[in-house]
């Protein structure tokens, strides 16, 4: 009862915050001025028309009801839903993700099991772990020749070394004596492997995953931003291109609320492998 009531007050207080945020936010957006009687110099050269500045949240709002009424229309190559635009940065993200997921969590497991494999392998991970992975984006256009699977590339390469690395520290971290009762049973490596080795190593790998899928989501905006066509990333440069500050803001917030909703899927699965010894 006492954790309900500390999540109430919290949800209660984070809402409050968000309410005195957005009109602290909406009085400090001057009006806009009314705009005299203008010569006709002055008209030809845009002198009768608002100044840009940043939107209040009335007008973010009023955004958000436009778009998530109908985010799935599709008017063209370049005016879609809001919803289909995410749909094409989270089908990248998946994609590459589980790509380097089937590369990364095996590959954990070798170099966490064998001290060998950990020495022939580290250097090149310390080596190409701390590349960003948009200075990667110009060798995947060329060698690649294809925006998306360039972008795919992309979320592959940064989401590989989360994952890589706790693999095999979990792995690693696996206390010695459980592996010991498990060759008294005689039971196989493989078997071994996956009874008690993985549940062991399973929240230290989640937690991998985790950071993996926050740094693509990261990255993918970015990439798209680059590459153009389709994406979140692409909508938000092109409705700056367009000088919609409302859109920009709106589709940033989404970009948050999107990747706040991937960072709780991974965290109830973090839940759902803890264990207690």
């Amino acid at each position: 009862m006492k954790t309900l009531s500390e999540n109430r007050k919290a949800a209660l207080l984070s809402i409050l915050i968000l309410i005195v945020s957005c009109l602290i936010w909406e009085a400090s957006i001057p009006a806009q001025k009314a705009v005299g009687e203008l010569t006709e110099y002055e008209l030809l050269t845009g002198g009768g028309q608002p100044k840009a500045g940043v939107p209040p949240p009335s007008q973010v709002l009023a955004k958000a009801w436009e778009q998530l009424s109908n985010p799935f229309y599709d008017a063209g190559p370049n005016d879609k839903g809001i919803g289909i635009q995410i749909g094409y940065s989270i089908y990248r993200v998946l994609t590459g993700y589980l790509l380097a997921a089937a590369i990364a969590i095996p590959l954990g497991f070798l170099i966490g099991m064998s001290s060998v494999a950990y020495k022939a392998l580290n250097p090149f991970i310390q080596v190409l772990r701390p590349i960003s992975p948009l200075a990667w984006m110009p060798l995947a256009l060329f060698v690649i020749q294809d925006s998306e699977m360039s972008a795919i590339f992309v979320i592959f390469i940064c989401s590989i070394w989360p994952m890589l690395i706790n693999t095999a520290f979990g792995v690693a971290g696996v206390r010695e004596d459980w592996v010991n009762v498990a060759r008294t049973h005689e039971l196989s490596a493989l078997k071994t492997a996956f009874t008690v080795i993985l549940p062991a190593a399973a929240p230290t790998i989640v937690t991998g995953m985790r950071i993996s899928i926050g740094i693509a989501w990261l990255v993918i905006v970015a990439a798209e931003m680059l590459v153009g066509g389709t994406g979140i990333g692409y909508y938000v440069w092109n409705e700056w291109n367009n000088l919609d500050l409302t859109s920009v803001i709106f589709s940033i917030l989404m970009i948050g609320v999107v990747g706040m909703l991937l960072d709780s899927l991974f965290g109830l699965l973090q839940r759902t492998v803890a264990y207690t010894e």
